[in-house]
């Protein structure tokens, strides 16, 4: 019997971003990762070419920050101390729903935020990753397409400063985001097309950073006010306390209402939202960079996990499966849980088993699901989001979320299952409960609040902002 041991297997991975390095760091304890990347990655928290949507605010609700901390323990304390929010919702959480209740705060939340701009956070995740010498990366070098057929993908061919080579693999996960072209490849290997969706409301972004006036850079809540799809053109917007006692502003809005990369023009946006909270805290703050805009907003999913054939050995996970407007936060969560899911099939399969990436493929598609329910479910009202107009189950499952958020505004106990799928940390089903129905249906509900829950101490930490009364 020979003692020689058995080579290591291979996998290589489309893409260096979050999904990317997540799913580098699994499958390193399964296989020698490639991880093949367009850009020049920076070295540190700096933006990079392939990332223009890195300029807008993000948010890691707390589903997405236990699956980051369960794939990587200890990287939530280390973006904290590079200076990221850890945030409790509701407590540090000021917000108007779409349907116009504003949320009220409660002292003992079981849901926790990050926050911090997004070049932080790729930094510290590629930073932890890299770390890891079973990983190699590949940057400004172009993922051409997988080697193989129909039945059966054995690497992926590239092209680096001109030369085109291939890269034999165990398993190729392409995690490229929107520009993914795995759609194209299979297509290529001779498989039929996947059903796919778009869902466009039509939003623009702008985007700006500004210093925190005052005394606000260390403890002021998020402040979020979200569009109304019944009342187009819908017009949001969040400050987000950012890393640098910054605030990192984003005004979004549909056809017909949306900013303008317009300096001068965006503290005017500001009060034309159905409230005019975020422009009366940023009226005495200072602006850091010009305004960034971005159109980059369409909910675009493809089923890969209803293929009829499905190729061994590859697999598709993040923004390259669905993207999602911008606006309600849920795509690095969606990113961090479905890398999760690869990690649970590997961990009961084998890498090369028969049927282990299809497996993978519907199993990352289950957060997939509840983030886009949530997303199209308000997208799809807005004038001209879809060829087809909602279906009457579409219109029922919306007036039913409204119930569900209009107690939620109202009730502690609701608004904490509402969180729960607001989070993804449970499925949309979650509302149909017993006792969120009861809730519903039957609790008690405060009257609703005339205006943001924002302390007289926070309003006077605003400089030459009038004090409210608490």
């Amino acid at each position: 019997m020979s003692d020689r041991a058995a080579p290591r297997r291979t996998a290589v991975v489309v893409g260096g971003s979050i999904t990317g390095m997540l799913a580098a760091s699994v499958l390193a304890d399964h296989a020698d990762v490639t991880v093949v990347e367009r850009d020049v990655l920076p070295d540190g928290p700096r933006p990079r070419k392939g990332l223009p949507q890195a300029r807008h605010a993000h948010v890691l609700w707390s589903g997405g920050v236990k699956a980051l901390e369960e794939l990587l323990p200890g990287v939530v304390d280390e973006l904290v101390t590079h200076g990221a929010h850890r945030v409790r919702i509701m407590t540090d959480l000021v917000s108007k729903a779409p349907s116009g209740q504003w949320f009220r705060r409660f002292e003992h939340s079981r849901h926790t935020n990050v926050l911090c701009s997004r070049d932080l956070l790729d930094a510290v995740i590629r930073a932890r990753v890299l770390k890891d010498r079973r990983i190699t990366l590949l940057t400004d070098t172009e993922a051409l397409g997988p080697e193989g057929g129909a039945d059966r993908v054995r690497g992926m061919r590239v092209r680096t400063a001109g030369a085109t080579t291939s890269l034999p693999a165990d398993l190729v996960v392409d995690a490229s985001g929107r520009a993914s072209r795995a759609h194209v490849w299979l297509r290529e290997l001779g498989l039929p097309p996947v059903p796919e969706r778009t869902v466009d409301a039509g939003f623009a972004y702008a985007s700006r950073m500004y210093r925190a006036p005052g005394t606000t850079a260390a403890g002021f809540p998020i402040v979020n006010v979200q569009a109304d799809p019944r009342n187009a053109p819908g017009r949001a917007g969040i400050i987000t306390p950012v890393e640098g006692g910054r605030w990192l502003v984003t005004l979004a809005g549909t056809r017909g209402g949306q900013p303008t990369a317009d300096n001068e023009a965006f503290l005017a946006f500001a009060r034309t939202l159905s409230h005019p909270v975020i422009g009366e805290l940023l009226a005495d703050a200072e602006p850091e960079t010009d305004v960034v805009t971005s159109r980059s907003t369409v909910n675009h999913r493809r089923y890969y996990e209803k293929a009829t054939r499905w190729p061994e050995a590859f697999t598709v996970l993040g923004d390259a499966v669905a993207g999602y407007n911008p606006v309600y936060g849920h795509g690095l969560s969606v990113s961090a849980l479905s890398v999760l899911a690869l990690r649970r099939v590997l961990r009961r399969r084998d890498l090369v088993a028969p049927g282990t990436a299809r497996r993978i493929q519907k199993a990352a598609a289950r957060p997939v699901e509840g983030a886009w329910s949530l997303a199209v479910g308000q997208d799809v009202f807005y004038p001209g989001a879809g060829a087809e107009p909602p279906t009457r189950l579409e219109k029922a499952l919306t007036a039913f979320v409204d119930k569900a958020v209009d107690a939620g505004s109202r009730d502690p106990r609701a608004l904490r299952v509402l969180l729960d799928v607001m989070s993804m940390e449970a499925s949309p089903a979650r509302l149909l409960g017993p006792d969120m129905l009861a809730l519903i249906c039957f609790g008690r509900k405060r009257p609703p609040l005339d205006g943001p829950p924002l302390t007289g101490t926070e309003w006077r930490a605003v400089t030459a902002t009038p004090a409210r009364e608490e």
